[in-house]
């Protein structure tokens, strides 16, 4: 089974199982309660998330070819600390036999932490769908 990487809040695919919501931040104006109704996501895991600082500094200023490349090393860095390395392993792992997908709320998927995640996952040895 493949990973669906997905932008969140967006209508559910087939076969997307439970939806990873892996963001620092919890929609804004919505109840817990309806997270998983309104199609943003089942379980929410920060911890694949850009930190605070990070993604502070991402949102600063416009995204040029550099800025993105040095996004793309500080996340990666940020993914090779112990807790998140055993959450890309992890979910990896679960990936043969669990349908499941991960996102962010990010319009455009080329500028988002969710494509270097997808690319992580796989590098992880997980199958990827992109949505």
């Amino acid at each position: 089974m493949a990973i669906r990487v997905v932008r969140l809040g967006t209508p559910r695919s087939t076969h997307e199982g439970i939806r990873l919501g892996t963001v620092r931040r919890l929609p804004r104006g919505v109840r817990k309660a309806d997270y998983a109704r309104r199609d943003y996501f089942d379980v929410w895991l920060p911890e694949l998330a850009p930190s605070s600082a990070l993604l502070s500094w991402a949102l600063s200023q416009e995204w040029t070819p550099g800025r993105w490349a040095t996004f793309v090393r500080k996340y990666r860095r940020e993914m090779r600390q112990p807790q998140a390395a055993r959450l890309l392993a992890l979910l990896a792992a679960m990936a043969g036999t669990a349908e499941f997908s991960v996102g962010c709320y990010c319009e455009n998927a080329e500028r988002c932490h969710r494509s270097v995640l997808g690319d992580l996952l796989e590098e992880a040895g997980a199958e990827i769908a992109l949505d």
